[in-house]
């Protein structure tokens, strides 16, 4: 699923950008585009990043 139509960046590339260390909305706009148009998916990714970080935190206690 596109998370970022205007530039055509999926979901799975900014958990992918997340993962590999993009921790703000602005380190995966410099990595990809995403959120840098019209602006509309700027909240999806700061809830992917939400997302992604809550998941590498469990990975780690675990």
């Amino acid at each position: 699923m596109f998370a970022c139509i205007c530039k055509r960046v999926r979901e799975c590339e900014i958990r992918s950008l997340i993962q590999d260390g993009a921790r703000t909305k602005r380190h995966v706009a410099q990595a990809c585009g995403a959120g840098t148009s019209c602006g509309m998916c700027v909240r999806r990714i700061g809830d992917l990043i939400d997302e992604e970080t809550d998941a590498q935190a469990l990975s780690q206690a675990a």
